[in-house]
């Protein structure tokens, strides 16, 4: 089934890789892993928690490179089909159990899948659906294309 698509709240971002769908699966489901790479440097992941599982904690902290932390915001894994999709969300925590609105800054379901490429490598599409275009947009003023490609990158760099 294809990733819908709604251009006035969802972001979506596609890249070629040199990885394996196989790598970009454990890159974002390995709590070892997943800090070396998930947000752009010189910020860095400080806290992981991580359970690849329906139901299962997705959970980071990012701190600043001035060592100002990020709230913890919390999400949930809805679907985990190793090694080709993810999906999950930062309105729910684990058990799925809801996250407090005031909390969110926006909501948002992120779907991850990874194929592999004729190239030999693989192709990353990830679509990250929002409650509203409000928040869509802010997710956009973040940084959205180019954070998430810079840390595409730094995952990659780690099976250079």
């Amino acid at each position: 089934m294809p990733i819908e698509f709604n251009p006035e709240l969802d972001l979506e971002l596609r890249v070629e890789v040199p990885i394996t769908p196989a790598q970009l699966f454990a890159g974002w489901t390995d709590p070892v892993l997943l800090p070396q790479w998930f947000c752009p440097r010189p910020w860095r992941v400080t806290a992981c928690e991580i359970e690849p599982v329906a139901g299962g904690i997705f959970s980071t902290v990012m701190t600043s490179p001035e060592g100002e932390a990020m709230p913890e915001s919390p999400g949930c894994f809805l679907h985990v089909e190793a090694p080709s999709r993810i999906v999950w969300t930062n309105m729910l925590s684990r058990g799925f159990r809801p996250n407090p609105p005031a909390n969110l800054g926006f909501g948002f379901v992120c779907e991850l899948r990874f194929t592999p490429s004729a190239q030999g490598g693989a192709h990353f599409h990830a679509v990250v659906r929002h409650t509203d275009a409000q928040g869509r947009e802010q997710h956009a003023q973040m940084g959205f294309d180019q954070g998430w490609r810079i840390a595409l990158s730094q995952l990659v760099e780690l099976y250079r």
